[in-house]
């Protein structure tokens, strides 16, 4: 489960975008909503100045280093290896592992 979260916490932040609202006004019923740029959470680290240029470095090599399709491929492995224990334990639940295929 560790190294799901592990491998799903480098997705997110390294490939993900994300449209970070800015500003949100009410005018009358109505909310109207203003967003940035979409960007992942990388990106976002790498323009920001509360970070070190040593941390911007470490964190371009750890991007340089991935790769999107075996990092997918073990987020994959790591569901099907939790789907087989699941089964193991006859858990009911049988649409579940349906449900999260076809996301």
């Amino acid at each position: 489960m560790n190294r799901l979260y592990a491998y799903l916490r480098l997705y997110a932040n390294f490939f993900q975008p994300v449209m970070k609202m800015t500003e949100k006004k009410r005018i009358g019923s109505k909310v109207q909503k203003k967003h940035d740029d979409i960007k992942t959470p990388y990106q976002r680290l790498l323009e920001s100045s509360y970070v070190s240029e040593a941390q911007k470095e470490r964190l371009t090599r750890l991007y340089k280093a991935l790769d999107l399709f075996h990092l997918r491929q073990k987020i994959t492995a790591c569901q099907r290896k939790l789907f087989s224990l699941q089964k193991k334990k006859n858990v009911k639940n049988k649409n579940l592992e349906e449900t999260v295929w076809n996301f």
